[in-house]
């Protein structure tokens, strides 16, 4: 990479996360035409969950999992690792939206990120869990009193600046929120974990088949892909920031790009001279935040900021680099750490986020119910695509739910402007 920054010059461009020994194989494609009871199109965290939570529940149902590239190919294996209990993309954005149900659906994630961590142990998926917690800090003085009201309302610890330079030490922050509700993963390693639990229970995964249209024949659906046809009872869509195959919900997702370094492992004199003996995942309160967290070798890994839509909602794997962005983050990360002056990055990345208008999920059926779709995750899908795995198998089996009663489950965001 051409850069004024030396910190940059020798970057891998793979996503960090995907950059190990411990990646799996290519898994096969589908030959020719197969029937099963439930179809699900996308190798992500939406679709594996959805598998995973669909032969629990019934070990005799037939899955089959079509993914376009591989498995964590796309945001599940590039995302930052913050599983959080929101479902709303934060507090703020649930209070405003969905003020009347916030409290249901704050202890409806709180519940969701308590089964992740049960699965996780259950099928002893190795994904590098840890319970830290997440710690938001003020870097403006004026974003101080939110992070106090948040505490206030049972939303964690409120630090003073003493208080939050003694847990992490960076000269920016005026003060910090710990809260509780948040776990930290490797990303691929999650989403390769929960393919090979789905697979143990008999679900079906075929790589590099591409999904690439619906119809409905009889009393089934059938899903046709670059190699073959699935015919199926049920088809579950967890493909997110890329073009839904009902072409209805399009409008109401564009891809967003977002980025991310990582820098060498640390030695123990720069662990020592920023702290952060906790390691919890840290995350700014501005408008266009960053996004920070320690990784199991002592990286860091640090996003955000830069949320880059391409005209025409363009989606296309040159888009995965940006250099001006890098360049940005690497100015912001040593304004955040001037102790690791001199640190270099060893992998910088991008990847598409499915943004929606309302910052979370929307959910919804089409195909006379046989089909069902979650989409418009914005970058909080990590934990938040489990929950829509329930909701997409709820809504197929027409049962009335604790889930599919709320709001967030029964009410969609404003669409964009098509002119996008």
């Amino acid at each position: 990479m051409t850069t004024a920054y030396p910190s940059l010059a020798d970057v891998s461009s793979v996503p960090f996360w995907l950059d190990t020994p411990a990646r799996p194989g290519p898994r096969p494609h589908l030959e020719g035409d197969q029937r099963c009871d439930l179809a699900i199109v996308g190798g992500g965290y939406s679709g594996l969950w959805t598998a995973l939570l669909a032969k629990e529940a019934d070990p005799t149902r037939t899955v089959v999992v079509l993914e376009a590239e591989s498995v964590a190919w796309a945001a599940s294996g590039r995302n930052g690792g913050f599983c959080e209990a929101s479902l709303t993309h934060g507090p703020a954005n649930g209070l405003q939206r969905f003020p009347d149900e916030f409290d249901e659906l704050e202890r409806l994630g709180e519940a969701n990120l308590r089964a992740i961590e049960e699965a996780v142990a259950r099928h002893g998926i190795d994904c590098e869990l840890e319970a830290t917690g997440q710690l938001n800090v003020a870097t403006q003085a004026y974003q101080v009193a939110s992070l106090r009201a948040e505490a206030e309302r049972g939303g964690g610890r409120f630090l003073e600046r003493d208080a939050v330079q003694a847990e992490v030490a960076s000269p920016t922050y005026h003060a910090g929120l710990w809260s509780p509700d948040t776990v930290m993963v490797h990303p691929a390693k999650l989403a390769w974990g929960l393919a090979d639990a789905a697979e143990a229970l008999g679900a079906r995964i075929h790589e590099h088949t591409r999904a690439t249209g619906l119809r409905v024949r009889g009393d089934r659906v059938e899903v046709s892909t670059t190699s073959g046809t699935v015919s199926a009872a049920q088809v579950a869509l967890g493909t997110n920031a890329f073009p839904s195959l009902v072409r209805r919900v399009r409008p109401y997702v564009v891809p967003v790009y977002d980025y991310a370094l990582a820098t060498e492992p640390l030695t123990s004199e720069q662990r020592a001279a920023i702290g952060w003996r906790n390691r919890q995942g840290i995350g700014d309160t501005a408008n266009q935040f960053h996004y920070y967290r320690l990784t199991a070798d002592d990286r860091i890994v640090f996003g955000g900021y830069d949320a880059v839509y391409h005209f025409g909602r363009g989606l296309r794997p040159a888009l995965d680099q940006r250099r001006e962005t890098f360049e940005l983050l690497t100015g912001h990360f040593f304004e955040t750490f001037p102790q690791l002056d001199g640190v270099r990055f060893s992998h910088a990345w991008g990847g598409a986020v499915d943004l929606c208008s309302r910052f979370c999920a929307f959910f919804g059926t089409s195909h006379a119910g046989r089909v069902a779709y979650a989409t418009g995750f914005t970058g909080l899908g990590v934990g938040a695509t489990r929950f829509g795995a329930a909701v997409m198998l709820d809504l197929l089996s027409g049962a009335v739910t604790e889930r599919t009663r709320t709001a967030l489950v029964g009410s969609k965001p404003v669409p964009f402007l098509p002119s996008l």
